[in-house]
């Protein structure tokens, strides 16, 4: 027998179009908070490529690991990354069920909570008040979330709702990946383009991927038509 027709669930929806809009305020008041610290360092100026992203968040100003850090409004920058990641837990535990069913993707929702407890940690511990703590919290967030869009978009090959999402999730992913490696590698220090290219910058490379997909994710699932079928499969009835 044929599917039975998927009906319109009022409660799924709104608690999708939440989730959804929590992953977007998420991303946006991240943003903020991060130009609103860089906009707050006067003496050296910011360097985008120079400075890693955690230096806005460093609570005492003076030399660290060979650049001079400043943040008046480490504060805002700490919260705002406390609060994206709050955002994000709250956001993926509204929005599972969106996503396709299978193991993959339960590896992939997995990975991503990992990234957001990885993003509370580097907020709650600065770099220059328990490196330790802060480097592992960084690598959750890192690694967990750009291993997340790998996992994710395999989960949503073949997937009609999802459809190109896929590939735009695994591109994401191994862009950011790659840029991980190449912080590890400290590939900013062989010369050439990688060190134009800066720790900043490379930092950079890895956390966009997270964040763009975050954002784009979230404005993708919050316009799903109310009548679109669940993610998964329903099961047909019997007879």
């Amino acid at each position: 027998m044929s599917e039975a027709p998927a009906t319109p669930d009022p409660g799924r929806d709104h608690a999708r179009r939440v989730g959804a809009a929590l992953w977007i305020a998420g991303v946006l008041e991240f943003v903020a908070g991060m130009i609103v610290a860089q906009s707050a360092w006067s003496h050296p100026p910011y360097s985008l490529t120079q400075n890693v992203i955690s230096d806005l968040g460093a609570i005492h100003c003076g030399p660290l690991d060979g650049r001079t850090v400043c943040s008046p409004l480490h504060v805002v920058f700490n919260a705002s990354l406390i609060v994206a990641g709050l955002l994000l837990l709250g956001g993926l535990a509204l929005l599972r069920s969106t996503f396709p069913r299978g193991r993959l993707a339960r590896i992939g929702i997995g990975l991503l909570a990992i990234s957001g407890v990885g993003a509370i940690g580097v907020g709650t511990l600065p770099e220059d008040y328990f490196l330790p703590g802060h480097l592992l919290s960084a690598l959750l967030a890192f690694a967990g979330g750009n291993l997340a869009l790998l996992a994710l978009g395999g989960a949503m090959r073949g997937d009609p709702r999802w459809g190109r999402w896929s590939l735009y999730s695994i591109a994401s992913g191994l862009i950011g990946l790659g840029a991980l490696g190449l912080i590890v590698a400290r590939a900013y220090e062989w010369g050439g383009v990688f060190s134009a290219w800066g720790e900043g910058g490379i930092e950079r490379t890895i956390a966009a991927p997270i964040f763009l997909w975050l954002l784009a994710t979230g404005v993708l699932v919050f316009r799903f038509r109310d009548h679109a079928p669940d993610a998964a499969p329903r099961e047909r009835p019997a007879g």
